[in-house]
C-alpha cells in the first residue's frame, strides 16, 4: 500500500506550563520503556470538518494538564530516567494511505497496521526522542485513523488511556474532567531506599530455559504469529463454570473464580498443552498488576504514571495441563494475592538498589540483546476495566480500536481485551508452529 506524507506539525502546550525535571519512580523505569502503540478508527468526517487540525489544535490544549507528555526522557547513570518537562511538544503527522479501510481489513491487525502509526528511529539519543507521537492517516474512502505512540517510560495502560479520554473530551469542546495527579513522589521517585529488601522480587529473575538448552537463542530465532481469539459472554461463563464447579466459600477462596483469572488460566494451559512441554519443565504466567488501589493509602484515582507490578505464577507445565482449570486459576488467584502494599515498597527498594537498571529494561536496541520472555513462559496484561472506548473527537466514536500491538511482538505475549460485543478478545503472539494446537487446546473446554 501506498502511504503519501501530507503535513506535520510539533503541537506544544496551549500556555506556559512547568518547567524542570521530573523525577520518575522505579515502576516506570524497568519492564517496556519503549513507546506503546494504539490505534483507532473512525468513519469518515462531515466533508467540511478537519480531523488533523482539531486533533492538532485539542492537543495543545490538553498538553497543558498533561505536560510531561510534551517533555523528553533523559537517561542518568546506571540506566535511569527521568523527565526533562521542557514543553518541546509532540509530533502529529498526517498521510494518505492509498486504499480504503474494509481493503486493509481493519478490523483484523496486521502488519500493515504499523503503516497507520508515527515512525520512531531508537537509535537517536533518548534525549531526541518524543514521549508521545501522533499520525492521522485518511484513507480513500474517507474513513480515518489516529494511530498515538506513549513511552511507557512515562505511563502506563490506565494513564494512557485516560489522557486519550480528556483529549477527546477537549476537541468535543468540553472542559477537562479529571485533571492528572503529576506527583510521582507518591511512589517514593527520587528518594531513596527505605530498606534493604530482603530477597528478589521473583518478576526479575531470570526466566526458566527449555530443558536441555543452556540459552535463549534457539527459542529467538523462531518465526512468530499474531492472532485474536474471540470469546462469546456464554463461552466465558462456561469457562467459569467450570472452574467454580466444585467451589465452596472458605478463608483460602472467599468468592468464586472471576472473568480474568480463569481467562488468563486457559491461555496458561493452552499454551503448557501446546507447547508441548516434557512433564517436569519449569514454567511461569507472568501478570502485571495495578497496584493503585493496593496501597496504603490508596493512591489518588487520577495518579499518572506507572503503577503496575509484574508477578510470576511459578509452575510445573505438567501439573498446569493434568490438573483442572481451578488449579491454575487458584494459584493464580493466590500470586496477586501476594501483591500487598508491603510487596509494592519491597519491589521499589529491591529496584532502588540496583546499581544498573538496563537488565530489566525493555528496550530497542541494535544488539539484539532484549530480553527474551517466551517460551516455556507465557505473559498476560488485562484491559478488562480499562476506558478502552468513546474516544470521540467531534466526529463520532470510533469503530475499532487495534490491540497494543508493540508490545504482542515476542512470543508469549497476550491481551485480554473486552470486546464491543460484551465478549473478550484474547490477543496472543506465538511461535507459528503452536498456534494451530494452542487455538484448538483454548476453545475446546468451551
Amino acid at each position: 500500500m501506498k502511504t503519501t506524507f501530507t503535513r506535520a506539525s510539533i503541537i506544544q502546550p496551549a500556555e506556559p506550563t512547568w518547567n524542570g525535571v521530573m523525577a520518575l519512580s522505579e515502576l516506570d523505569q524497568v519492564g517496556a520503556v519503549s513507546h506503546v502503540p494504539t490505534i483507532y478508527f473512525y468513519s469518515p468526517p462531515p466533508a467540511d470538518t478537519d480531523f488533523y487540525r482539531t486533533v492538532s489544535s485539542s492537543l495543545s490544549e490538553v498538553l497543558v494538564y498533561f505536560y510531561p507528555l510534551a517533555g523528553r526522557l533523559r537517561r542518568l547513570d546506571g540506566s535511569r530516567l527521568e523527565i526533562d518537562c521542557n514543553a518541546n511538544g509532540a509530533p502529529v503527522v498526517e498521510v494518505e494511505y492509498d486504499c480504503d479501510m474494509e481493503e486493509l481489513g481493519y478490523l483484523t491487525p496486521s502488519p500493515e497496521f504499523y503503516d497507520l502509526l508515527p515512525k520512531i528511529d531508537y537509535s537517536f539519543p533518548i534525549e531526541e526522542i518524543p514521549i508521545l507521537l501522533v499520525q492521522v492517516t485518511k484513507f480513500r474512502c474517507g474513513g480515518v485513523s489516529l494511530g498515538v505512540m506513549i513511552s511507557h517510560a512515562v505511563v502506563d495502560g490506565q494513564s494512557a488511556f485516560h489522557f486519550t479520554t480528556e483529549w477527546a473530551r477537549m476537541a468535543r469542546g468540553e472542559p477537562i474532567e479529571q485533571p492528572p495527579f503529576l506527583d510521582r513522589r507518591i511512589l517514593r521517585a527520587g528518594e531513596p531506599p527505605l530498606t534493604q529488601p530482603r530477597s528478589d522480587p521473583l518478576a526479575y529473575s531470570t526466566p526458566p530455559l527449555i530443558i536441555g538448552e543452556t540459552t535463549t537463542v534457539k527459542e529467538k530465532k523462531k518465526e512468530t504469529t499474531f492472532a485474536i481469539l474471540k470469546i462469546s459472554d456464554a463461552q466465558v461463563q462456561t469457562l467459569k463454570n467450570r472452574a467454580n464447579e466444585n467451589w465452596t466459600e472458605n478463608k483460602n477462596c472467599p468468592r468464586p473464580y472471576t472473568r480474568f483469572e480463569v481467562i488468563a488460566a486457559q491461555i496458561f494451559r493452552s499454551s503448557c498443552r501446546a507447547r508441548r512441554h516434557v512433564y517436569n519443565q519449569p514454567t511461569g504466567l507472568t501478570i502485571t498488576v495495578d497496584v493503585r488501589n493496593r496501597m496504603n493509602p490508596r493512591l489518588p484515582r487520577k495518579f499518572f504514571g506507572n503503577a503496575v507490578v509484574d508477578v510470576v505464577v511459578e509452575a510445573i507445565s505438567g501439573e498446569v495441563v493434568e490438573n483442572q482449570l481451578s488449579f491454575t486459576a487458584g494459584k493464580i488467584r493466590e500470586t496477586i494475592q501476594g501483591v500487598t502494599c508491603d510487596y509494592v515498597n519491597s519491589t521499589i527498594d529491591y529496584l532502588k538498589c540496583l546499581e544498573d537498571l538496563s537488565p530489566l529494561q525493555d528496550f530497542p536496541k541494535n544488539d539484539g540483546e532484549e530480553p527474551f520472555y517466551g517460551n516455556p513462559v507465557m505473559g498476560v496484561v488485562s484491559w478488562i476495566g480499562l476506558p478502552l472506548g468513546g474516544k470521540d473527537f467531534g466526529f463520532g466514536e470510533e469503530i475499532y480500536m487495534a490491540p497494543d500491538l508493540g508490545a504482542l511482538d515476542p512470543d508469549g505475549n497476550s491481551r485480554i481485551i473486552p470486546a464491543p460485543d460484551g465478549g473478550i478478545d484474547v490477543a496472543v503472539c506465538m511461535h507459528t508452529e503452536y498456534m494451530a494446537d494452542f487455538k484448538k487446546f483454548f476453545y475446546e473446554d468451551m
